[in-house]
């Protein structure tokens, strides 16, 4: 087992298939293959089925999942352990994230900072928003993104609103009206995603809330995953608005409103300790996602961000 191949195993999970791990990693697709075929083979098991044309984690994958994030978090901190040793280091920064903000939020983000800071050693990890927090609460981690958490021991920052917005194929039936009452989303074809997290749970909690049972034609386990199927008219789906981005602007998906329901509001923020004042490594990272965060595409018309404001001087 080599790390290259447990860092392409949780990439396929974090893209939602070989072809866009392949893109992230650049590589090529037959280059992914060959490593998830080479972990296989040291493992003795098949971390993947592939039936329904779109990768999804064996019994075994699942087992396998936890262990690997823990195997890349013990290299991530030998690496900067090291690091941090050399004269040259311009130090270090640890950042953890939710899953679709790793993939969606984070890599224009990270590529300003990198460009202006090449010398920081830059540890991401990905969890759920309990993972994440967690993460912060450990001291693991000196900053987090995640969604509408709160707890005493932390620092909310907001940086924009992130709802979970209805969105289906142009060309789907159920998408030729822009808006839609709760009665009839019921009754489209809809497609859900990583059953249990908080992303599934707010938008089941819409319909349960009504007295309603929404009419699932399909369960995956990424927002990637869904996405896709929504491009290929299998449904219409409840996803983040910042996975959603390219394909709004360029036309290629279509939000619908529900005329009589609130919306699925949540606020991507960003989290750290208040007992620790922030490393000038942390405080610069925090401009740069504040940048980013306020030239997001929005649904209708742009959403402020709320200004960073409150700094921890003795950081500096």
């Amino acid at each position: 087992m080599e790390i290259h191949q447990v860092q392409t195993f949780l990439a396929v999970l974090n893209y939602g298939g070989f072809h866009r791990a392949a893109d992230a990693l650049r590589v090529s697709q037959p280059a992914v293959s060959g490593r998830i075929r080479a972990l296989e083979d040291s493992l003795g098991v098949k971390l993947f089925t592939r039936d329904s044309g779109v990768p999804q984690l064996s019994e075994a994958g699942k087992a396998f999942r936890p262990q690997a994030e823990e195997l890349l978090r013990v290299a991530a901190l030998a690496r900067q352990a090291v690091h941090e040793l050399q004269p040259s280091s311009g130090g270090a920064l640890r950042i953890a994230a939710g899953m679709s903000i790793c993939t969606y939020f984070l890599p224009e983000a990270m590529q300003t900072y990198r460009e202006a800071h090449p010398h920081v050693m830059v540890t991401l990890r990905s969890g759920n928003s309990q993972k994440v927090l967690n993460m912060v609460l450990d001291g693991e981690t000196d900053l987090g993104l995640v969604r509408s958490v709160n707890h005493q021991e932390i620092e909310t920052q907001m940086l924009r609103d992130d709802p979970l917005v209805l969105v289906g194929h142009p060309g789907h039936r159920n998408c030729k009206r822009r808006e839609a009452t709760l009665e009839e989303v019921r009754s489209f074809p809809l497609i859900f995603y990583d059953r249990g997290s908080s992303d599934w749970t707010f938008s089941q909690g819409l319909f349960r809330r009504a007295g309603m049972l929404p009419n699932t034609v399909l369960e995956v386990e990424t927002i990637e995953s869904a996405k896709r199927m929504v491009e290929r008219k299998l449904g219409l789906a409840f996803l983040p608005l910042i996975a959603l981005s390219d394909e709004l602007r360029q036309g290629k998906l279509r939000a619908i409103e529900i005329s009589d329901a609130e919306p699925l509001h949540r606020s991507l923020d960003v989290i750290h300790l208040k007992s620790r004042p922030l490393s000038a490594n942390a405080l610069d990272f925090m401009k740069v996602l504040e940048r980013a965060a306020a030239v997001m595409v929005p649904l209708k018309k742009r959403a402020a961000a709320v200004p960073l404001a409150r700094r921890q001087a003795a950081g500096r």
